[in-house]
């Protein structure tokens, strides 16, 4: 029963069949209640389950909102999202 579940890129390097049973996971703790710090390149995954995110560049924050706002952000839709 962790408080914070810290988790590095959880997705690296996993087939496909294997991401998505890995972030169906993660979206199940965190309906339990278990709090999550994830780091994740998967940009599309990751906002999907996320309820607040922070894109970094550089190392600083430049852009933050729920996971629904930043994944509506044009800027995030060209450079993340291929969109």
């Amino acid at each position: 029963r962790p408080k914070l579940l810290m988790l590095d890129e959880p997705s690296l390097g996993l087939a496909p069949l294997i991401v998505r049973e890995i972030f169906r996971i993660i979206s199940q703790l965190g309906s339990e209640g278990v709090t999550m710090l994830l780091v994740e390149q998967n940009a599309r995954a990751a906002l999907e389950i996320s309820d607040y995110s922070y894109v970094i560049e550089n190392g600083k924050i430049a852009l933050e909102g729920s996971g629904v706002e930043v994944a509506g952000n044009p800027a995030v839709k060209a450079a993340y999202l291929g969109i």
